[in-house]
């Protein structure tokens, strides 16, 4: 239950760091502010963890040739969704779009990997001490 739920917190946790440091980056077409950035984070983590395996396993079924492109695939849909329902989140612009889909899934990524590394080191040195 716990390695669930700090699990979860990193994928939530990374969610977060996506979506603000994309919105910081693409300021001037990207709009997100404080609470809609709570909501968004969680609507974007929600849709991420239903459409990636749904996607994937449509691409493979269909599409061999993007099972590359997956995770940007479930990445852009889940902007698209948390931009429909987050009334204060905002992407103008295709090519905002298309940076937003790329930072959003590369720092998402890279925090997913890197977050993990402090999380459960400093859980572990609390066990051994």
């Amino acid at each position: 239950m716990v390695r669930f739920l700090v699990h979860t917190l990193i994928f939530l946790g990374s969610a977060a760091l996506g979506l603000w440091i994309t919105s910081l980056i693409l300021s001037d077409n990207m709009s997100l502010p404080l609470m809609a950035l709570l909501v968004a984070t969680v609507v974007y983590a929600v849709a991420q963890w239903i459409l990636s395996p749904l996607i994937f396993k449509m691409a493979t079924k269909y599409a061999n040739a993007i099972l590359g492109g997956v995770g940007l695939v479930s990445t852009f849909v889940a902007l698209l969704i948390a931009t429909l329902v987050v009334d204060d989140f905002t992407i103008d612009g295709i090519g905002t779009w298309i940076a937003a889909t790329v930072l959003v899934w590369l720092i998402t990524a890279l925090a997913t990997w890197i977050l993990p590394m402090f999380l459960l080191k400093e859980a572990a040195e609390k066990k051994k001490g």
